[in-house]
């Protein structure tokens, strides 16, 4: 059973696969370091209304499945969420400071892939058959 989020204005099920590194890949990245990077994104996407499906924290990466609402674009959480939680790690804990001495705790880059239930080959269909005209076209009039 698929079960969509609603909003005012929008009924919707958007969710991304989000990955993004250490600088440098370094694994500096400790059990204490990791609760703390835990809390500190259940908290950041819990006040930008995002819901964590599922989450990993490796020794260099963070591994995310979320569920977001359409207003807010992936480049932006992933800016926020790696922004704050860089500011306050490096806060928290002195070694991060030594080890990444130009305050970039992650790598500039992020990898994203979008999740669905919905094929393309299905939204296809759904859109050719909004219409019986036999047609070539991409776009098709009533």
């Amino acid at each position: 059973m698929v079960y969509y989020n609603k909003g005012s204005h929008t009924v919707h099920k958007i969710e991304y696969h989000v990955v993004w590194v250490t600088k440098y890949r370094y694994e500096i990245l400790n059990k204490n370091m990791k609760l703390r990077l835990i809390e500190l994104i259940k908290q950041g996407c819990e006040v930008k209304n995002i819901k964590i499906l599922k989450g990993h924290v490796g020794s260099d990466h963070i591994h995310l499945l979320i569920s977001c609402p359409p207003n807010i674009a992936v480049s932006e959480i992933v800016k926020y969420l790696k922004g704050r939680s860089s500011k306050f790690m490096q806060e928290e804990f002195v070694e991060l400071k030594t080890k990444y001495w130009g305050r970039h705790l992650w790598s500039t880059g992020y990898f994203c892939s979008t999740v669905g239930v919905v094929t393309e080959e299905m939204i296809k269909e759904y859109i050719e058959n909004q219409e019986k005209e036999d047609t070539n076209d991409i776009f098709t009039i009533e």
